[in-house]
């Protein structure tokens, strides 16, 4: 009787426990595995830094960032921006003297036209038979004369000139490349992870409750689960979708917001009255479960084995 095993091999089958294994072990095929909770971004971490928030701050569109890294990423694409401005006022500029020396060479040349139009013809008194010149062949003006006829060599690499050649892979070598044409850089900032516009007054100051355990030792960082729904006192995960309140920047889950808050759309906390537009539900970073978000499952590409 064969053995009932993972690695029997006195089967007529190939297994699919053998086959993973042996695609495993041959470095052909491609793999695909599950993400797990290890492989994606907790809810209460930077969109940017990937860390928990210390000042957290929440944009329109449900993506949470940490306050001083997305202040300091909006510096930098302003500076970007002026960088950017500076450079397309200069080929600006650089385009208009362009312009304008054309204009000014076609006005000279209309002038000479003129001029030469208005000479007068004069005709010699008696015309002398032409004499036949010998035909010389034109003198050759490429580089590749020039440096024939000062050095004896025909060689494009002579008198220095290996220095100068062209790196042909690059765009601005190519025979078609002309000037870089001026474009007006967008002034918008967008955002990195739903590429909206983006503007500082936009966001908005994000509260989060921490859970009451009991436990002093440990720090909130360390953790696992460290804050709460302050009306449910549900426990917050990637697993347990979740809203923020604009008015007061409290995290509740939706099921709280179904449950109570969109019945009289109050603020439980505040009495305030809410509008639909105050709720903003939180982008989670996902689970390893396939019910909670999308997109969870990796694939690495190698070379395939043709028989």
């Amino acid at each position: 009787m064969t053995r009932h095993a993972r690695n029997c091999t006195a089967g007529a089958v190939y297994t699919y426990n053998e086959k993973k294994r042996d695609a495993a072990e041959s470095g052909y095929g491609t793999n695909a595995q599950r993400l797990g909770k290890d492989s994606v971004k907790s809810f209460d971490c930077c969109s940017l830094t990937l860390q928990p928030c210390r000042n957290p701050v929440i944009t329109k569109q449900g993506y949470l960032f940490d306050k001083e890294a997305i202040l300091q990423y909006i510096v930098t694409k302003k500076n970007e921006y002026n960088r950017k401005l500076k450079e397309f006022e200069r080929l600006r500029r650089v385009e208009e003297e362009e312009i304008t020396q054309e204009a000014n060479c076609k006005q000279q040349a209309r002038m000479e036209r003129f001029v030469n139009s208005e000479k007068p013809t004069t005709t010699p008194a008696h015309k002398s038979s032409p004499v036949e010149q010998p035909i010389l062949p034109a003198p050759s003006t490429s580089a590749a004369a020039i440096a024939a006829s000062e050095n004896g060599s025909i060689s494009n690499m002579a008198n220095g000139n290996q220095k100068k050649l062209p790196a042909f892979w690059l765009p601005s070598e190519c025979p078609n490349a002309g000037a870089a044409k001026a474009k007006k850089p967008d002034a918008t900032i967008y955002c990195p992870v739903s590429s909206q516009p983006l503007k500082v007054k936009d966001l908005i100051d994000v509260k989060f409750t921490p859970i009451k355990d009991g436990d002093t030792k440990k720090s909130l960082i360390a953790k696992e689960v460290r804050y709460m729904c302050p009306i449910t006192h549900d426990a917050l995960s990637n697993a347990v979708p979740c809203a923020v309140l604009r008015p007061t920047g409290d995290v509740v889950t939706l099921e709280c917001v179904d449950k109570l808050i969109r019945k009289d759309m109050v603020h439980p906390l505040t009495d305030r009255k809410l509008k639909e537009k105050d709720i903003i539900p939180l982008q989670r970073g996902g689970t390893g479960y396939a019910t909670t978000n999308d997109k969870l499952s990796a694939k690495e590409q190698r070379p395939m084995l043709q028989v």
